[in-house]
């Protein structure tokens, strides 16, 4: 979380936002960080009046981001850990059972049990008491984790599409009356992306039935911001 004088930005899992938390910190003057991927809720009270901007992506590609990178960690994160069963599931097993956490899966108890009680500052920094809230909700997670992060009023919250980041960050800022200096656009134009995951193609990894599953799961998310598998 990015408070500035005019404007808080919300880093929602996976969406862009290191990226934007080092654009920020480094462009803006008075940006400061107070805290790490926390949500909307937790806002400081001086602040929490404010616009509010952050990123969201393809629920579909998003899940693909979040596999591979925990796939590849040493030691994957207590979410990873349950829902893949200790690393022996595949995505696709790893993934359905990510998907089903809001739909009565037995998984949610134990991962509520082994996720930190409070907020860390790290990593997910998602608690258990949180995430227990997808309980009945039938969200996939991601649907589940936007609206933990970004949940509120809507006319006051920017949420811009992670695949159109470097297009509508300075536009976004410019609407809300941030004003945009040239260092700002050349920083947009070419600083590397931050925190990238190493997969390929989102689409190879999904079948039918596992897409389908997203599709109804993540259907808020990809219909209010006109997602399409594949695109």
């Amino acid at each position: 979380m990015i408070v500035t004088e005019k404007f808080v930005f919300l880093h929602l899992h996976k969406s862009g936002g290191s990226f934007v938390n080092e654009f920020l910190l480094g462009c803006v003057p008075g940006a400061r960080q107070v805290g790490y991927h926390l949500p909307r809720a937790l806002i400081p009270k001086p602040y929490d009046e404010l616009p509010v901007v952050g990123f969201t992506r393809s629920p579909w590609s998003y899940y693909v981001s979040w596999y591979a990178f925990q796939k590849r960690r040493a030691q994957p994160n207590p979410l990873f850990r349950i829902v893949s069963e200790g690393g022996r599931l595949d995505f696709e097993g790893t993934v359905r059972n990510l998907l089903e956490l809001g739909s009565g899966s037995p998984l949610l108890e134990p991962l509520v049990a082994a996720l930190p009680q409070a907020y860390v500052n790290r990593g997910l920094n998602l608690p258990g008491p949180a995430l227990a809230a997808i309980r009945g909700t039938g969200l996939g997670f991601f649907s589940f984790l936007y609206r933990h992060i970004y949940g509120g009023p809507e006319g006051r919250r920017y949420i811009g599409r992670m695949e159109l980041l470097r297009d509508t960050l300075l536009l976004t800022l410019e609407a809300i009356g941030e004003p945009v200096t040239p260092a700002m656009r050349d920083y947009v134009k070419r600083t590397p992306a931050r925190n990238v995951s190493e997969h390929g193609r989102y689409e190879d990894y999904y079948g039918e039935a596992l897409r389908e599953l997203v599709a109804l799961r993540d259907r808020d998310v990809i219909a209010n911001h006109g997602y399409r598998f594949g695109e």
